[in-house]
């Protein structure tokens, strides 16, 4: 009984606690919200990215910069659900302990150093090798996911990762022909490396992101983590570049170097710095709301969704092996869908049976432990 009011009276305290509970009338909602970010922001980044480079920008900190920049957009779903759509009782950075805090700054100047690493790759590596080692990175969120948060390795998981890197190693396989001309080996080793290092230190954050989500109780905690990592992370950005030459550095490139003219390198830079943002918030949101290994598996699938694009926008070839490639990617991202549709499903099966037999305090808790056990199996 004493649990039990304990747990009510936490519960009353903010209406927020319980966002992640797939019971909840909002989850659904959330994290079809956080997806579509994620999706929108993943692959409007590349392409965007991608037209940068190819149209003679050449600088790897103002790449660095335009992927944390956009912090100030956080304010919007930190700030409206409390002042001015009255949804919450929650003010703004309530319980934001000091700890909090350092973990935050903590964990932004890790993401800033793989913005800079990321930057560094994509600036001298092919598409084709890009995408296989970043694909890497599911193979090294799926370990750490094990180390870090005890992440139950099962069939539905690990046919996913296997698939989505099989995809990605045909893509690569079919692209070797993408290699720039010019490129010289230190070149190519160092574009090797600072991917590796990037896929490494993404496929930590996510499962660290998890666990401190652990101690979080509603969205507009993780969006407010979310903005002191990215101001901390752009903080870092801006130092390299005023170490580069600074803001009249990006100047003297938008009126000398870039060759589509100086409007549209601003609204370039300007449609990175958004589009990345949303990038961030959703990866946030998914590893909050589900977890780190469904975050790595979504950003890992929109890499084939990249390929699509490129195609579409670019018109890069489209062989048969990327076409195998991406029905195997397809696959596999759907297969965990389905999993986890069917989990879900029988997790809110149990909750429905378990506030049914409350009155029998005891048959209920033999009926859930075991329950929970065959669902974790599955």
């Amino acid at each position: 009984m004493n649990n039990t009011s304990s747990r009510s009276s936490y519960h009353n305290q903010t209406n927020e606690e319980d966002q992640k509970s797939m019971t909840n009338k909002r989850y659904l909602p959330l994290l079809l919200l956080n997806y579509a970010m994620l999706f929108v922001g993943s692959l409007s980044s590349s392409l965007l990215s991608k037209y940068y480079f190819n149209h003679k920008g050449s600088s790897r900190w103002v790449s660095t910069w335009v992927q944390s920049a956009g912090f100030p957009l956080l304010v919007i779903p930190i700030v409206l659900p409390y002042y001015v759509f009255n949804s919450t009782q929650r003010k703004p950075f309530t319980r934001f302990t000091p700890k909090i805090l350092v973990l935050s700054v903590f964990i932004g100047f890790m993401i800033g150093i793989n913005n800079l690493l990321f930057s560094w790759g994509i600036s001298y590596l092919p598409v084709s090798t890009s995408s296989l080692v970043l694909s890497s990175q599911l193979v090294f969120n799926l370990i750490l996911s094990v180390i870090i948060v005890k992440q139950k390795i099962s069939f539905m998981n690990l046919n996913c990762v296997i698939l989505l890197t099989l995809s990605s190693v045909l893509l690569a396989l079919e692209s070797s022909s993408d290699k720039p001309q010019g490129l010289t080996r230190a070149k190519y080793f160092i574009g090797f490396f600072t991917t590796i290092g990037a896929g490494l230190l993404f496929a930590l954050y996510l499962p660290v992101m998890e666990m401190v989500y652990k101690k979080v109780y509603c969205y507009a905690m993780v969006m407010e983590m979310q903005l002191v990592m990215e101001v901390a992370a752009t903080a870092l950005a801006s130092a390299g570049m005023a170490l580069d030459g600074g803001f009249a550095e990006m100047k003297r490139e938008a009126r000398q170097e870039f060759d589509r003219g100086e409007r549209v390198y601003w609204a370039t830079v300007v449609s990175n710095v958004v589009s990345w943002q949303l990038c961030f918030m959703g990866t946030a949101g998914m590893v909050f709301l589900t977890c780190s290994l469904t975050g790595g598996i979504c950003m890992t699938a929109l890499l084939m969704m990249n390929v699509v694009g490129g195609v579409v926008v670019y018109g890069d070839a489209f062989g048969g092996i990327k076409a195998v490639s991406t029905v195997m990617c397809g696959w596999g991202f759907c297969s965990y869908v389905y999993g986890m549709y069917v989990k879900n499903k029988m997790m809110k099966h149990l909750e429905h049976h378990h506030d049914g037999d409350d009155d029998h305090d005891h048959d209920g808790h033999d009926f859930d432990d075991h329950d929970v056990k065959n669902v974790e199996m599955s």
